[in-house]
């Protein structure tokens, strides 16, 4: 990797190595370690490529295009499965809170009946299969488009 690369944009953009490890969340001596030659971590390059606004490809600048480009995808996936994730546990969270409201509601409103119930069962038939798919059937999902994908692209 070229880390001059890492040089050149912060003083093109004129900062100091504290102002780039405090917006790339990193330590001073982890960006002079970098700017003189050490091999900083896959995480390290991601974070500084997000403060640059630039690829890890075009940050790195190894001339090896290739694997350049894997890390950026796998650094992209990665980012999307953290982001379901993210929206799975918020919409768990708000399907809690609303159910346990609702229940509420239909005590004080109706104890004879128990239609907030069905809404929780049904939320949370919904929630369950998200999970599933997000956390258990992720892989298998991913590679079934894939080969779904190079199938129809081979027609």
């Amino acid at each position: 990797m070229s880390t001059n690369r890492v040089k050149a944009y912060r003083l093109a953009r004129a900062w100091s190595q504290e102002q780039l490890a405090e917006m790339a969340a990193i330590s001073v001596r982890t960006v002079q370690r970098i700017e003189n030659q050490e091999q900083p971590s896959l995480e390290t390059l991601s974070a500084l490529a997000a403060v640059f606004e630039v690829s890890v490809t075009e940050l790195s600048g190894n001339g090896d295009s290739e694997s350049d480009e894997a890390v950026d995808q796998r650094i992209i996936a990665a980012r999307e499965k953290v982001n379901a994730e993210s929206r799975f546990w918020r919409s768990l969270l708000t399907a809690v809170i609303v159910c346990a409201l609702l229940y509420l509601l239909n005590r004080t409103t109706s104890p004879q009946s128990d239609w907030s119930l069905w809404v929780a069962a049904i939320w949370g038939a919904l929630i369950l299969l998200r999970g599933l798919r997000i956390f258990i059937f992720a892989t298998r999902i991913a590679d079934w488009q894939k080969k779904r994908l190079q199938k129809l692209l081979r027609k």
